[in-house]
């Protein structure tokens, strides 16, 4: 009797060592699998880019892929609604090329606005994707002078505003280390034209920046009046959402929903230098 007394005795403190660690491992296996379910979170926010469609829907069916850019080309303005380019911090050079003549795209099956419509109309041949962004190769350089790429817009705003949204871009894309980046207009019905092929004459042009360089992604969008300003570029911050509702265009539709909608809602520019 004294010897079973004594084992079972003995046998309580070891039972309840046994069950207190069993309850620390559990406890601990379960903020293990928690830590894993908020990792999860997290890569789910920034999901995996390697096969990113970061395209914008096109309202002219008629989207052109060039090896560096896209552009969804209207035949109705005789000009691109949107071009759509990756600006890598590889890809900013100081190459000095020699600029080539515009041209027609090739690849415009209704043919892209003659260089000839811009000639003595008072507006330059805005470039969309930059020449200044394709420097890393002749070939990217080149192609961004075809007529595909340009809009008519005022010297003024072409060398003014623009230009500095253009370098600021740049700015971006080396801090950032990369930055997808589209660009496009208004194109609206009773447009002002210009030359026999009537080139529509927007009246703003905008851009929008997704970085993924972080681990949270962050947007911004610019709508800038076709005019002269001396204006900050944050005052042109605008929603992607207020884009979409004014051209149509469906942009980062590939994103996921939650993660579009609270990017695509926010005008919000605090997260970008503007230093």
């Amino acid at each position: 009797m004294h010897v079973f007394l004594r084992q079972n005795l003995f046998s309580i403190p070891v039972l309840l060592v046994v069950f207190v660690f069993q309850n620390v491992l559990q406890s601990c296996t379960t903020k293990t699998n928690m830590s894993d379910v908020v990792s999860n979170e997290a890569t789910d926010y920034s999901f995996d880019l390697n096969d990113f469609d970061f395209y914008p829907t096109s309202t002219t069916n008629q989207v052109i892929h060039h090896d560096y850019f896209v552009v969804s080309y209207s035949e109705k303005h005789e000009q691109a609604e949107w071009a759509a380019y990756e600006l890598k911090k590889s890809h900013l050079s100081n190459s000095n090329f020699k600029r080539p003549y515009f041209i027609e795209d090739p690849k415009v099956t209704t043919k892209s606005a003659d260089w000839r419509n811009y000639k003595n109309s008072g507006y330059d041949k805005g470039h969309l994707v930059p020449a200044g962004d394709m420097k890393f190769s002749k070939q990217a350089f080149d192609a961004t002078f075809y007529t595909s790429n340009v809009a008519p817009q005022l010297s003024s705003f072409n060398n003014g505003v623009w230009n500095r949204l253009e370098q600021k871009v740049r700015y971006w894309a080396q801090k950032y280390n990369g930055l997808y980046v589209i660009t496009g207009s208004i194109l609206e019905d009773n447009l002002p034209t210009i030359g026999h092929e009537k080139v529509a004459v927007p009246n703003y042009f905008y851009k929008i920046l997704l970085d993924t360089s972080r681990d949270e992604l962050k947007m911004i969008a610019f709508l800038v009046p076709h005019e002269e300003s001396k204006q900050p570029l944050y005052t042109f911050v605008v929603s992607v959402d207020e884009l979409e509702k004014r051209t149509g265009i469906d942009f980062f539709h590939h994103l996921p929903d939650s993660i579009e909608e609270k990017l695509e809602s926010s005008s919000d520019y605090k997260k970008w230098s503007f230093d």
